[in-house]
């Protein structure tokens, strides 16, 4: 019945052929329409990541910091033979005693910031003096250690019967940056000093990410001259001839690895997501014509 409706009717046959026909084209627009969307897309695309290439560290690594050139040349290794010199704001743990140390003066047995050692914490003010009993203020900064401990003494002596004076700075610390800077982590230094791998073990240990062989110390003011080392403590053969001795307010920063995929993923995420939304809804748009 139906063959014989489509033979007798060359009308209907034609129009069915006509439907069939602006169905198939209207599909193809639809699919060419969405391919040139996504072609331009693409094309965004590609730009931005032309973009993110040519910024390099910047627009990836945003947080890098104290970096060296590569043919930067870092400092030898060698036995530090500078004395600490006592700065403005330093805290100074003192303890005084008579008689070449066999009684505790007075006024630091009673004093209740003492602590167990019969030490008082003074403040180095901002002009370098200290305000201390019985001889009031005393210009100590610049001094070393011992220097400070001979000083105090002889002014003591105007007052005790031979005096006998122990300094200790207090608020030594190092800086130690790892992850390339993304963690910071600040370490007082006690009293029997801190080396490298104490500061690290301090801090936690390396990352996965962390390079060991990439360990810088900067050593001074950073917007000076400073001094600049690089420790490789990958193996233990790369110690040898190292010298693992911090020093107060070094800076230490180590390196890691760059993850740039990990890195330009977290940049596109956003935009990938955006595209895919974009070219849903018009796909649905298209669909619905």
């Amino acid at each position: 019945m139906k063959e014989w409706i489509f033979d007798s009717n060359p009308l209907f046959t034609h129009s069915i052929e006509k439907l069939i026909e602006t169905k198939i084209t209207t599909y193809f627009k639809k699919r060419f329409l969405i391919l040139r969307q996504m072609k331009q897309s693409i094309k965004w695309l590609t730009i931005f990541l032309i973009i993110i290439a040519v910024a390099g560290c910047k627009v990836i690594h945003p947080n890098r910091m104290l970096e060296t050139p590569s043919d930067f040349q870092y400092e030898p290794f060698k036995k530090s033979e500078i004395e600490y010199r006592i700065k403005p704001y330093d805290k100074l743990s003192i303890s005084i005693s008579t008689n070449d140390g066999y009684q505790m003066i007075s006024i630091t047995e009673t004093n209740r910031n003492q602590n167990p050692k019969g030490e008082i914490e003074f403040l180095v003010e901002f002009d370098g003096q200290v305000k201390l009993p019985t001889i009031g203020r005393v210009h100590l900064a610049g001094m070393t250690i011992r220097e400070a401990e001979k000083t105090l003494e002889t002014l003591y002596a105007n007052h005790y019967q031979n005096p006998f004076v122990l300094l200790r700075v207090v608020n030594q610390r190092i800086y130690l940056f790892k992850g390339g800077g993304e963690v910071g982590t600040v370490i007082n230094i006690p009293e029997d000093n801190l080396t490298l791998l104490e500061a690290l073990a301090m801090a936690g240990g390396l990352t996965d990410s962390d390079k060991a062989y990439q360990i810088k110390v900067i050593r001074g003011n950073p917007s000076e001259n400073a001094q600049v080392f690089l420790y490789n403590i990958r193996r233990i053969t790369d110690l040898k001839g190292t010298n693992l001795q911090l020093e107060p307010n070094d800076i230490i920063f180590i390196d890691s690895r760059p993850r740039y995929i990990r890195r330009v993923m977290n940049e596109l995420t956003p935009y990938l997501a955006l595209l895919s939304t974009i070219l849903l809804v018009i796909n649905i748009a298209t669909n619905g014509k």
